[in-house]
């Protein structure tokens, strides 16, 4: 079992610092410095960001709707689970490698990447033709059904349902809604496009 990890902004305003610390590691671990011309950083590691993701995912992880996304395909042979939690990792990824956590909710970011498909159906399943539209209404089918579920901040709401940009017409409005914009579009095509599209196995629906 892994030592949990935070995030941790110390208190100097825009200008601050910020760390990510483990209890085992103390203060070890990753340090921007902004201060004028001078700047101090060290990228989070891939285990640093599963870390990450686990501990303010913990909550979506442990419910029972989880069991739904891990028998529902996504893209390719990836199903929404497994998705989700590449999203995440990919959108705090990009959060760190941009230098970003002076303007990030981590938090906020992190459960937003692990709800954005939280719409709890198979859309490659035959229906009666409302999956026609999965695309453009998704996103608010995901964020209607997390709301029902957790308590969600005006940051994940916003980045739930506008995460499909430009498929829906309004952007996100805050910068962890284009964070998860970018990363489920990257690992969409990824997805979709892998050779083991091919091999996909048998779900138990």
């Amino acid at each position: 079992m892994f030592a949990p990890v935070w995030f941790i902004p110390s208190n100097e305003g825009a200008r601050g610092r910020f760390a990510i610390h483990s209890d085992a590691a103390g203060a070890a671990g990753k340090r921007a410095a902004i201060n004028g011309c001078k700047k101090e950083y060290t990228v989070l590691t891939r285990v640093q960001i599963q870390r990450l993701v686990y501990k303010h995912g913990r909550e979506v992880f442990e419910h029972d709707h989880m069991e739904v996304e891990k028998r529902c395909y996504q893209h390719g042979a990836v199903t929404t689970f497994a998705h989700s939690i590449r999203v995440a990792c990919l959108a705090v990824w990009l959060a760190d490698r941009l230098h970003l956590w002076y303007r990030v909710d981590l938090h906020a970011l992190i459960r937003s990447a692990l709800l954005h498909d939280y719409f709890l159906y198979d859309w490659h399943d035959w229906d009666n033709g409302t999956h026609r539209l999965h695309g453009f209404t998704h996103g608010h089918t995901a964020l209607r059904n997390a709301a029902r579920d957790f308590d969600l901040n005006h940051i994940e709401r916003d980045a739930i349902a506008k995460h499909m940009f430009p498929m829906t017409p309004v952007p996100p409005k805050y910068i962890e809604g284009y964070l998860v914009t970018m990363a489920d579009k990257i690992s969409a095509t990824r997805e979709t496009f892998s050779r083991s599209r091919f091999h996909k196995p048998m779900l138990h629906k």
